[in-house]
């Protein structure tokens, strides 16, 4: 598997944004409207998230205030500083409902059957090797969602840009369909985010 640390490349062409989010550490988060984002992930309280490849845990942190302490957001990535980095600014902020854990996406997780309501991974899947590694991501993601989970993706447009990831690692919506449906889920929903989309699935229970 590709080092996430380095395929998180930027999205995004303007300054002011790309500088916020080298000060906010390796994540998407701050050159998308998060509230545009969660509005389309419908999430409430008491809802169980998670977060694959987090990063500095943006996405975690907005989504934990949202499911409340009756929810649990769960921050999965493969390196251990920034969980570290999260669980210190969870800790600030007083956030109780964020479990960070070390993991790799290419193995099984640990998380029950059926117990997520949405899995959630931005700008993580153009960096892997999905010709190799796609039926253990996708079949654990189906495992633990639960029947009406969800599972949404945010990725680089496939288009030719100056910045951002090169063209032949981008991933267009129809590309993971095509994969993804092969593991029992259906598309509900395409959400342009300007350069980024966030394609969202469901299972199809004809796996």
């Amino acid at each position: 598997m590709k080092n996430i640390k380095t395929c998180k490349k930027e999205c995004d062409p303007d300054p002011t944004r790309r500088e916020n989010k080298q000060r906010h550490g390796r994540s998407s988060f701050w050159m998308h409207d998060p509230n545009l984002i969660f509005s389309e992930l419908k999430l409430k309280a008491g809802d169980y998230f998670l977060d694959m490849g987090c990063g500095p845990g943006d996405y975690a942190i907005w989504a934990s205030k949202i499911v409340g302490n009756s929810g649990i957001v769960y921050a999965l990535d493969r390196w251990q500083d920034l969980i570290d980095d999260l669980t210190k600014k969870a800790d600030l902020e007083e956030l109780t409902n964020i479990v960070g854990m070390v993991t790799d996406i290419t193995k099984p997780l640990s998380i029950d059957e059926g117990y997520i309501n949405v899995y959630f991974i931005s700008t993580v899947l153009h960096s892997l090797d999905l010709v190799k590694d796609s039926n253990i991501i996708f079949s654990e993601i189906y495992r633990v969602l639960k029947p009406d989970g969800r599972l949404a993706i945010i990725e680089c447009k496939k288009e030719e840009l100056s910045f951002g990831p090169p063209l032949h690692m981008r991933l267009s919506p129809e590309e993971l369909e095509d994969l993804i449906t092969k593991y029992g889920f259906e598309k509900i929903k395409l959400t342009d985010l300007g350069y980024n989309y966030m394609i969202q699935f469901k299972k199809s229970y004809q796996k």
